[in-house]
């Protein structure tokens, strides 16, 4: 997971670790990336990338060159196999066709657009820097250069917005998306522009009833065009799903690279036989001080107990239709198995009993209600584990 971590504004509901600046010197960056790439590579002992995703920030803004030479830099320290997954994220204001067309060439071959609303006055409200016909464009291009492979993002539950307004959102989006869609409720985030005017009485909040409302009415909507609602907010059809994405869900090993990134693997390089998480330094220009000193920009870096990771697998893994499979449970728990965990009497089967969630010979997973309160489940559960 390569970062890039610059924008040029930030919007007004994001908390990420992204950075304005009045100039990016991209040649050392991009250096960077390459040597903190070729490090963690080195250090993990991979031999093979399943896929790269380029996050941020607005990653769109970087020069294909600089994309292309950090997945130089993974296949010449990897195998990084033909078929590969490549996402970028970008934003419609940095997809001119010719752009797209020079990340294709550098080895992108997928595009996840932040489209967010396909509203104007939404838009202008989230502080974006494009208009809904803006997105329109951006994603009917990427879908030329790209076909079945372009995503994008929508947000709701945005202040003042309404259930019926949602489901017209819904519907012209249906109109010229491809195969995949995200959907992601608002969160107003502590220091961002649009919780203080919510906070401050400038802008009314959703109700709870009303997210419920407008998550099930996505929900109904996208699977009646076809789309699989393959993880909490994420819908595919034609088996178009994000397989990078997948790869954190199912608590695969995954190396972040670039400011802020984050990563689960064994540093096997080191002598290390155990999972440890990884946080890289926070500040662009810090990191880059760090990896010129040392080829990588680690700021933490933390051993997981067996616990933790199933913990984590237990939060992931309940987020897709598929769940936890008996297979992979046991690759982290070869003692204990699903059965004995949550088959046992306490919390667990209760939900089953309850009709939100289901142990079988498949594993253990959500039922089609269960997903939409999976936050609600999810303590019951992580108690029974720790018990």
């Amino acid at each position: 997971y390569p970062q890039w971590p610059y924008c040029r504004k930030r919007c007004s509901y994001c908390n990420f670790n992204t950075y304005v600046v009045p100039a990016v010197d991209e040649a050392a960056v991009r250096a960077c990336l390459v040597r903190e790439a070729q490090t963690l590579l080195r250090l993990s002992r991979v031999h093979s990338v399943t896929s790269v995703f380029f996050g941020g920030g607005t990653p769109s803004l970087a020069s294909p060159h600089t994309i292309g030479a950090v997945l130089e830099a993974v296949a010449g320290t990897a195998h990084l196999p033909a078929g590969a997954e490549v996402t970028l994220e970008a934003n419609p204001s940095s997809t001119s066709t010719s752009r797209l067309a020079g990340f294709r060439a550098a080895g992108v071959n997928r595009l996840s657009i932040g489209v967010q609303s396909l509203d104007d006055a939404e838009l202008r409200l989230l502080g974006r820097e494009h208009t809904a016909e803006d997105a329109r464009k951006a994603v009917e291009g990427a879908r030329g250069l790209f076909p079945g492979r372009t995503s994008f993002d929508l947000l709701f539950g945005l202040p003042g917005q309404s259930r019926d307004a949602w489901a017209q959102r819904l519907e012209a989006a249906l109109g010229f998306c491809d195969d995949h869609i995200s959907l992601y409720q608002l969160t107003l985030e502590r220091g961002t522009a649009l919780a203080a005017q919510v906070r401050g009485g400038a802008l009314p909040a959703a109700s709870q009833d009303l997210l419920a409302d407008m998550y099930q009415t996505a929900r109904t909507v996208l699977v009646a065009a076809g789309f699989r609602h393959y993880e909490v907010s994420n819908f595919a059809r034609k088996g178009a799903i994000s397989l990078h994405n997948l790869s954190y869900w199912r608590a695969d090993q995954y190396i972040g690279v670039g400011p802020g990134a984050h990563g689960r693997f064994v540093p096997r390089g080191e002598g290390g036989h155990s999972r440890e998480a990884r946080v890289q330094t926070l500040e662009p220009v810090a990191w880059m001080r760090e990896v010129q000193s040392r080829g990588h920009g680690t700021r933490s870096r933390a051993v997981l107990s067996p616990l933790e990771q199933l913990e984590e697998l237990l939060t992931l893994g309940l987020r897709t239709d598929e769940g936890i499979t008996h297979e992979r449970w046991g690759r982290f728990s070869p003692q204990l198995s699903l059965q004995d965990v949550f088959g046992a009497p306490g919390e667990a089967r209760a939900l089953q009993q309850q009709g939100w969630l289901v142990l079988d010979s498949g594993g253990l997973r959500c039922s089609w209600a269960g997903l939409a309160v999976l936050d609600s489940l999810l303590p019951d559960l992580l108690w029974q584990l720790q018990r």
